[in-house]
């Protein structure tokens, strides 16, 4: 295994998926490729209201700072790139590990929320969509 896509959304689980990462890249001796998919919802595009600045291009550079700030946090010698791209996440996530290459996409797993119930997570729609292994990190809960 050589490269392991890594997939960011910057909720704050993103912390320990990356520290995940790192470990696990460490000890196969994998490089990390940092990924992050920018989606603009419908509703955003109506309510834009800077036509100098087009919304996709403030989020796409938002990300990218979001990776670069992640990246910076990860030896050199782990890390093999970031990676910002437009779409809907679970999509670009199965396009971004074909593209690299990937070996086997991260991702976190997040609790239903909301229209999630209906429609599942990103997490779920990458394990069902993917055409090459899936690792879902679940932090260890809280002991008490």
């Amino acid at each position: 295994m050589k490269t392991i896509l890594v997939g960011l959304d910057g909720s704050p689980r993103g912390d320990g998926v990356l520290a995940y990462a790192e470990s696990l890249a460490r000890a196969i001796g994998a490089k990390l490729v940092l990924f992050r998919a920018v989606s603009i919802p419908p509703e955003m595009r109506l309510a834009w209201a800077d036509p100098d600045r087009p919304l996709e291009l403030v989020l796409r550079a938002q990300a990218q700072e979001y990776l670069e700030a992640c990246a910076a946090t990860i030896p050199s010698e782990v890390l093999a790139g970031v990676r910002v791209a437009s779409g809907i996440p679970w999509r670009a996530l199965c396009v971004a590990a074909s593209d690299e290459g990937a070996d086997l996409i991260l991702i976190g797993s997040h609790g239903y929320g909301g229209i999630d119930h209906l429609t599942g997570t990103t997490a779920a729609k990458v394990v069902n969509h993917a055409d090459r292994p899936v690792l879902v990190f679940r932090p260890l809960p809280e002991s008490t």
